[in-house]
């Protein structure tokens, strides 16, 4: 009697055993989807943020030979520190974030949009990768792409006597490097290198 209890127990308590294991089964299976859906998003951050910087980059040197220009034609060339009116010079800086997106397996949405971030100048970028999460026991994802933004922003590095004369030699302090420019006797390759006098950084 006692023998044949034990062995109802046993019968009953497989099917428990089994769905127990099926569903851990499917528990593991879901956390691998996720953690596949997460690195194609990481990738596709990666991706927007060296995008957005190189858009950015692009622009801080067309902007240094901008400056040059304007030392040349004489007139109040220090407006050009703060970045001019007319905004970030923008011819170069989609050919340069659809470069760096390229190289990190995505594609540029739309180009770098011109945008502002507490008073920086800079561009916003979105990109999709171009690989998918992958196949999975969830429907779909054979075709799911990831999407993310960044956006990087230009900030004048250097500070100057804000009443000098800008048709006379000017010092500028750049951070703790010092830029002498002297209009009268200027060589565009006597400018640093762009770091110098703008910084690039990922807006928040």
């Amino acid at each position: 009697m006692i023998t044949r209890e034990l062995g109802r127990d046993r019968g009953s308590t497989l099917p428990i055993y089994i769905w127990l294991t099926a569903i851990l089964l499917f528990v593991m299976l879901a956390f691998f989807v996720f953690a596949q859906a997460a690195s194609a998003r990481g990738g596709a951050q990666s991706a927007a943020d060296a995008a957005a910087l190189a858009a950015a980059q692009q622009a801080r040197d067309e902007l240094l030979l901008d400056l040059g220009d304007a030392i040349d034609a004489g007139g109040d060339w220090l407006d050009w520190l703060d970045v001019p009116e007319g905004g970030l010079p923008a011819e170069g800086a989609t050919g340069a974030a659809q470069e760096l997106a390229a190289q990190n397996d995505a594609t540029v949405q739309g180009g770098a949009q011109p945008t502002e971030v507490n008073g920086d100048p800079g561009f916003k970028v979105a990109v999709e990768t171009n690989y998918t999460v992958g196949e999975s026991i969830i429907p779909g994802t054979e075709s799911l792409t990831a999407h993310a933004t960044a956006t990087a922003v230009i900030q004048p590095r250097c500070a100057f006597d804000l009443d000098a004369d800008p048709t006379k030699p000017v010092e500028l302090v750049c951070e703790g490097t010092t830029v002498n420019i002297d209009p009268e006797d200027f060589d565009p390759d006597d400018l640093p290198d762009p770091s110098v006098m703008f910084s690039v950084r990922l807006a928040e």
